[in-house]
């Protein structure tokens, strides 16, 4: 049974992260070049998608704690990824086009239904299964990127063609996610902290109530937030650095998958390294090389150098998640699992976004990307000497999972 759910939900996140990152990646490209927007304009819409999905987050994380190991949300989202095509072709593009404030509103709530807040329902949710089945997150989330990879390689061909093709991709997923998803059951006989005492808003009003909490938030909004506004708009300036777009464009796909690949191998490799230096030195060390990956972006004159140093994003963002996951069930209520990942870790990602993502977007337009890449790199490796004295130590077990663990041990 062990390995039977282990390749069903690999097979999800890889079908699930190929429908997403299939359009994803050539999103911005889709907004510069066939929608025409300004740099201001698109920072606007990734302002929306982190309002919106900072809005849903809370929700979708009580409700995912609430309702245990059931698949409604799972199923929910499945629905909005087979309508991602339709949306796109018929209803988003136009009213960018015509109507750019009301298609921004409607396209972010969507968005942010299906994959911004989604993919965090989905992460939760298989979490939860590895550690009832005894199965390492990394591993299973390494298929996702190799989805993801796949999606990539196939959109820099796909774009070219015909932009909208992209969008349909998507759609055509969602089938094989509804026939995988049909067969997945979890015995939630297993499942000690659904057992447990269920929980409710007093909860969840306590574990915001901790400093240790409140924290990790700034840590996160600091570094992995300002990190996310920096790789928005990448693909526009990767382009731009070849003779023509549209070399710019498929070799900026191919480059993708290529470091979505890696990022495969390095979800296997993180749960083994985050394991031996500990979850806090796990965030510290993804804050220093998102730290060196933005400085250097800056630094960088051509597109061999820039294309190195956007790999180090698949050692990052393994060595961040893993260790996102890993600190959050060290120290904190395991019950509320969803409700730390989806506020604490997603919730501060996108309000640091929606902040930052317009102001970026203009920065961008005003004193150009290198500048603006040096700027925000400062700022991430200030917030990474910060979380260096404030996070909690690999070797303490804070108050309130001291007691968490003594109701557990009474309760056997």
């Amino acid at each position: 049974m062990k390995k039977i759910i282990y390749w069903k939900l690999s097979a999800f996140f890889f079908v699930y992260f190929f429908s997403w990152l299939v359009f994803f990646a050539f999103l911005p490209i889709w907004f510069g070049q066939k929608i025409q927007l300004t740099g201001m304009q698109i920072g606007t819409i990734y302002a929306g998608n982190a309002i919106f999905s900072m809005v849903l987050q809370p929700f979708y994380g009580y409700l995912s704690d609430k309702i245990g190991m059931k698949r409604y949300l799972l199923f929910f989202i499945v629905i909005l990824v087979a309508l991602t095509g339709p949306f796109f072709v018929f209803v988003y593009e136009p009213l960018l086009i015509n109507n750019f404030y009301v298609g921004a509103v409607i396209g972010s709530f969507v968005l942010s239904l299906a994959y911004y807040a989604g993919v965090a329902v989905i992460e939760s949710f298989i979490e939860k299964c590895g550690r009832i089945y005894d199965f390492e997150f990394g591993r299973a989330r390494a298929w996702g990127s190799l989805g993801a990879a796949v999606g990539v390689f196939c959109a820099g061909r796909a774009f070219n063609y015909d932009p909208d093709l992209i969008f349909w991709m998507a759609s055509a997923g969602a089938i094989v996610l509804l026939l995988i998803l049909l067969t997945v059951r979890i015995d939630e006989s297993k499942v000690d902290f659904i057992k447990s005492e269920p929980i409710n808003l007093t909860n969840v009003k306590h574990l915001f109530s901790l400093k240790d909490v409140w924290l990790f938030m700034i840590f996160i909004l600091g570094s992995a937030c300002v990190y996310g506004v920096f790789d928005q708009q990448f693909a526009i300036y990767y382009a731009s650095l070849f003779p023509t777009v549209e070399q710019g464009n498929e070799t900026f796909g191919y480059l993708n998958s290529l470091q979505i690949f890696l990022e495969a191998g390095g979800m296997c490799l993180a749960p083994f390294i985050v394991n031996k230096i500990g979850p806090k030195h796990g965030l510290i060390l993804a804050g220093a090389i998102m730290t060196f990956r933005m400085i250097g972006s800056g630094l960088a004159n051509d597109p061999i150098s820039i294309s190195i140093i956007k790999l180090l994003h698949a050692i990052e963002l393994s060595i961040l998640l893993v260790s996102v996951f890993k600190y959050l069930a060290k120290n904190f209520d395991t019950r509320l699992s969803s409700v730390l990942y989806l506020v604490g870790y997603q919730l501060s990602n996108q309000l640091g976004s929606a902040i930052l993502s317009p102001i970026v977007g203009n920065l961008y337009d005003t004193v150009g990307f290198k500048t603006a890449y040096l700027f925000l790199g400062a700022v991430v490796g200030t917030f990474t000497i910060f979380g260096l004295f404030v996070l909690i130590s690999d070797k303490r077990i804070p108050k309130a999972k001291q007691e968490e663990l003594k109701e557990y041990v009474q309760s056997k």
